[in-house]
């Protein structure tokens, strides 16, 4: 991307000195006009996350069988509720905290759900929980976050993880998420001869596939050819295409209410019909966070300490995708000072923790800083007010909500698969011809899509790493932090022997 110096192609206008003196402006070389673009680029970089996160949040059912919103899955027009109800909350929640970020961070970044982070949530932690109970346990790990921040830790514990399995761990959640994007699009369906296959019996057959493949061509070709917008863009034209078939071909779902596949060429999730039109965002998602439930549950110690790995989980997700985001979104605009931070960097990571929080009260995972924030800062933003200007983006798009509900699953899982190899960027950071960096990194990698469990490779991969350095008497070099993390980790492998052991 480009990085524009100082603002020679804009004329300064006439700036507020207050205005000016809070977001400097002036002295990081901006200009009204470039931070408004910028702002607006960032936006329709990420605003796909408005669709894609109502897919992973809303379409997924905790313990007891029950939505996010509290209703059974099989109920009808649950899903398609509770899609529209995730994307508002979405919406309000990435508008609140990206506008805090550029009034009191002073930075052109945006937050919204991390991507990721979510998949943790839907995929592993509520099918051990309620909904209420999982969004309890997001909170609880902002609070740990922010507790970091304000004591100065959060040095000391991306010290204690080795570059290489940082970048490991993003790169396994990329492919954890592409392999989500692949099932819930139609392409990878279960057999019965393998544990997966390719499509209907191994073809690829179907309107709907059809929408996914198109989808994805859209967004490879918008990609390479730098278009700003490039996912969303795709998303919005697999979606009209969808309709216009759907109009003629009259397509019906895939699986009937008890969730047996009727209809192999059928849509996956929802019917992407023209039924609905604007309606006021339903925000009755805020507030439905049950802060203890988790632990006052739990089935004895084990299952505790299960529990306080899974916040573990998240907070190291959450915390180390922040630093390398802030980083090179600075790196971007050349913002970094001598020690390599930008500017204002505790404010920056005080309301990135808060985000976290909010993230959990509004009932839609993590809130995090985007990397497609590098998008604007390209486009010329340097100060806060960019931010602003995204977060009032958000704020109304929350009114665009009702319309999530004709996205169907094949018209957004092709971003998902995409985010995936966005995420596979990190995989150089890893000397691949090194054992001790190689095979944690490769378990942690591996064991994310192929057990389907975020918190699975991050274990696997710690315990590794510590394991191989004790072989090769370097046990003195691993960070203190490291052996209490891999002793949890053990502990939380070895649940099912210590409870029939117990038992």
């Amino acid at each position: 991307m480009a990085n524009p110096g100082t603002a020679t192609a804009d004329p300064a206008p006439k700036t507020n000195k207050t205005l000016d003196g809070w977001f400097e402006l002036t002295k990081r070389g901006s200009t009204i006009g470039r931070e408004v673009r910028g702002g607006l680029v960032t936006f329709f970089t990420m605003a796909y996350i408005i669709i894609l996160n109502p897919i992973i949040i809303g379409t997924q059912v905790d313990v007891q069988g029950n939505l996010i919103t509290g209703m059974p899955a099989a109920q009808d027009g649950a899903v398609a509720t509770s899609m529209a109800m995730v994307a508002a909350a979405t919406a309000l929640i990435a508008g609140v905290m990206t506008i805090l970020m550029g009034v009191y961070g002073r930075f052109p970044i945006a937050l919204a759900t991390g991507l990721g982070l979510n998949a943790l949530v839907a995929y592993t932690i509520v099918k051990q929980m309620t909904w209420p109970q999982a969004m309890g346990l997001i909170v609880w790990e902002g609070i740990l976050i922010t507790i970091l921040v304000l004591t100065g830790f959060r040095k000391a514990i991306f010290d204690a993880v080795p570059r290489a399995m940082r970048a490991a761990i993003s790169v396994g959640i990329g492919l954890f998420i592409a392999f989500i994007g692949l099932v819930d699009g139609g392409i990878v369906r279960p057999a019965s001869g393998t544990p997966v296959q390719l499509g209907i019996y191994g073809q690829l057959a179907g309107w709907p596939i059809a929408i996914f493949l198109i989808g994805l061509l859209l967004i490879v070709a918008l990609y390479i050819r730098k278009v700003k917008g490039a996912l969303l863009i795709a998303i919005l034209a697999a979606t009209v295409l969808a309709v216009i078939v759907q109009a003629v071909a009259k397509l019906p779902l895939m699986k009937d209410a008890t969730g047996a596949v009727v209809n192999p060429t059928g849509w996956i999730q929802n019917l992407p019909a023209l039924t609905s039109g604007f309606a006021a965002p339903n925000l009755g998602l805020l507030g439905r966070v049950d802060l203890f439930g988790a632990f006052t549950s739990a089935a004895g110690p084990g299952a505790v300490i299960g529990i306080l790995l899974l916040v573990f989980s998240l907070l190291l997700s959450d915390f180390f995708d922040t630093m390398g985001t802030i980083v090179a979104v600075g790196a971007e605009g050349n913002m970094l000072g001598e020690d390599g931070n930008p500017p204002y960097t505790q404010e920056i990571l005080l309301v990135d923790s808060v985000a976290a929080i909010a993230g959990g009260v509004g009932s839609v995972s993590s809130n995090t800083s985007y990397i497609e924030s590098a998008a604007g800062v390209g486009e010329g933003a340097r100060t806060g007010i960019a931010s602003v200007v995204t977060g009032i983006a958000f704020l109304l798009s929350l009114f665009l909500a009702p319309l999530v509900e004709i996205v169907p699953a094949e018209a957004a899982t092709p971003a998902l698969f995409f985010v995936g190899f966005l995420m596979m960027s990190q995989v150089v950071h890893v000397s691949w011809d090194d054992p001790e960096e190689g095979i944690p990194a490769f378990l942690t990698i591996v064991l994310m899509p192929f057990t389907y469990s975020i918190t699975t490779g991050i274990g696997a991969g710690f315990i590794a790493l510590v394991l191989i350095k004790v072989l090769k008497g370097k046990a003195k070099d691993v960070h203190p932090l490291m052996w209490v993390v891999v002793v949890a980790f053990l502990l939380y492998f070895a649940q099912g022997i210590i409870g029939s052991l117990i038992a």
